[in-house]
């Protein structure tokens, strides 16, 4: 194999091993069976099975997304929950996220790690959101970007990793509207849920 393809296959590899087994068990050595290849290519090129997950968990939260500038909070929000459920609905996603996600809770490697660079990418997500939005109008200027930035990505979160409640098409349109509602969108008005039935 070619130089890339080695580190292709040591990264579908990991991605495979820790869906398979979790954080707690993984080791190198089966990551290695796995792609192919010797161990001393891995340690070649990570130093350590933190560094390659690390690495992996960084270059996902890091993946392309779409422009994010339809005109409107809500279509952006659309577009963004869109792509984000596209990513997490992936089985491989689906079992790794909440098992780092456990992870973090007992060693501090991670923990610090994972904070550093999921919370990296929802400040530069959200924060342009939620700039525009202000800029349009449609966000009152002294909107906490934080504040509002937990809003956004906190259901998602909440539903993968504890709910363990699948993100459907008809609730993120739900979901959008809710964060719209809740974040104060000039003349947003959330939708009523319906009336139970008379007995």
């Amino acid at each position: 194999m070619l130089r890339g393809e080695i580190t292709t296959a040591i990264r579908r590899a990991l991605m495979q091993e820790l869906a398979a087994v979790g954080y707690g068990r993984l080791s190198i050595e089966a990551v290695a069976r796995r792609a192919g290849v010797s161990k001393t290519a891995i340690y070649r090129r990570w130093s350590s099975k933190l560094d390659l997950v690390v690495e992996i968990v960084a270059a996902a939260a890091h993946g392309k997304l779409p422009a994010l500038d339809t005109g409107t909070l809500r279509g952006d929000l659309t577009l963004l929950f869109q792509a984000v459920a596209h990513a997490l609905r992936h089985p491989l996603a689906s079992q790794i996220i909440p098992d780092l996600l456990a992870e973090a809770a007992r060693n501090p490697s991670i923990d610090a790690t994972l904070r550093q660079v999921l919370q990296a990418r929802q400040q530069d997500i959200g924060g342009r959101l939620v700039g525009r939005a202000v800029q349009r109008g449609e966000l009152p200027a002294d909107t906490d970007p934080d504040a509002a930035i937990d809003l956004i990505v906190g259901p998602l979160y909440w539903r993968l990793a504890i709910a363990r409640l699948p993100l459907t098409d008809s609730y993120l349109e739900r979901l959008v509207e809710s964060v719209v509602a809740g974040l104060g969108v000039a003349g947003a008005v959330p939708h009523p849920r319906a009336a139970p039935m008379a007995g």
